[in-house]
């Protein structure tokens, strides 16, 4: 099915709990997409040095994966997505919440706030699926939303790692001898580089705090100036965190593994027995339940899935 943009495609992917979740990063079930969901929130909460009087902002919320993990945790959490689906799935895992809101994007504009109304904001695995354009617009929207002194964390995957250029390549092969008249998937995965996102860090009108892009993912730190914001003091406290901020190695392995086993190089009980030991890492429990909720969609390929 071809979709002419960003909202009919997200919207069709979301019209059950599941089906959202599993577009969002490939979670299966409630118990996976909290794993997943405090590995996230914990790294931009080191990033963005999150307090619990923030006004924070998310674009591209899905089904709330971080949101649910982060309002506890601030003053005030908005989530905006572009598909009305994942806004409705969304509502339904955050309404315990008392400070959260939720709105549906209808352009590459957050216009519905005001100028310096948050303090903090962050889009996690969302502008890989759009084009540069609108990652752009949605920086310099951003900005201004922003207030002087605010800071926004986000990834993109990173065509400049040995794992991100291997997971581009993958894209690469669907293409191969298509009509060319065909246009390409709307929402399909893009690349960058480290030094692009810098790049556009400084067009959108942010100081970069910290790069990071030893994994397949480039994660950007960047603050609005202004507010006696002291810029080489922010990016000291960001490389002393950057540990707690960017993808581990194990992370990196067990990813580059996983694509093994999505395209044949490895079977699903090789992979299984390097997720049996959680004592490798906090990555493993993490993993284990994201590989076996796909083993169980995938039952038809690779076998019964095991149950551990």
């Amino acid at each position: 099915m071809t979709f002419q943009n960003y909202k009919s495609f997200w919207d069709n992917k979301a019209t059950t709990m599941q089906g959202a979740m599993i577009a969002v990063d490939g979670s299966t079930d409630e118990n996976t997409v909290r794993l997943t969901g405090i590995y996230s929130a914990d790294q931009a909460t080191k990033a963005l040095e999150l307090t619990a009087t923030d006004r924070v902002l998310e674009l591209g919320c899905g089904v709330g994966r971080i949101g649910h993990e982060l309002a506890p945790h601030v003053g005030y959490w908005h989530g905006v997505d572009i598909s009305a689906n994942m806004i409705a799935q969304a509502r339904e895992r955050l309404q315990k919440f008392d400070n959260v809101g939720l709105s549906e994007l209808t352009r590459t504009s957050l216009s519905e706030f005001p100028d310096a109304s948050f303090d903090k904001a962050y889009c996690i695995a969302v502008f890989i699926h759009m084009d540069k354009e609108d990652f752009f617009l949605y920086l310099r929207e951003l900005n201004r939303v922003l207030k002087p002194g605010g800071r926004i964390f986000f990834d993109h995957w990173n065509l400049a790692s040995t794992v991100g250029w291997r997971r581009w390549f993958l894209e690469v092969q669907q293409y191969v001898d298509v009509d060319p008249s065909v246009r390409k998937d709307v929402a399909r995965n893009q690349f960058t580089t480290p030094q692009e996102v810098s790049v556009f860090l400084q067009h959108a009108g942010f100081e970069e705090l910290g790069n990071w892009s030893e994994s397949p993912w480039v994660q950007a730190l960047g603050a609005k100036p202004g507010a006696g914001l002291d810029i080489a003091a922010a990016r000291a406290r960001a490389a002393a965190n950057g540990a707690d901020i960017e993808y581990t190695p194990l992370w990196t392995e067990l990813f580059n593994q996983l694509m093994d086993v999505t395209i044949g190089e490895m079977k699903p009980q090789a992979m299984l027995e390097l997720l049996l030991d959680d004592n490798r890492g906090k990555e493993i429990p993490m993993f284990r339940a994201m590989f076996l909720g796909i083993w169980r969609l995938n039952e038809k390929h690779w076998g019964a899935a095991p149950t551990v």
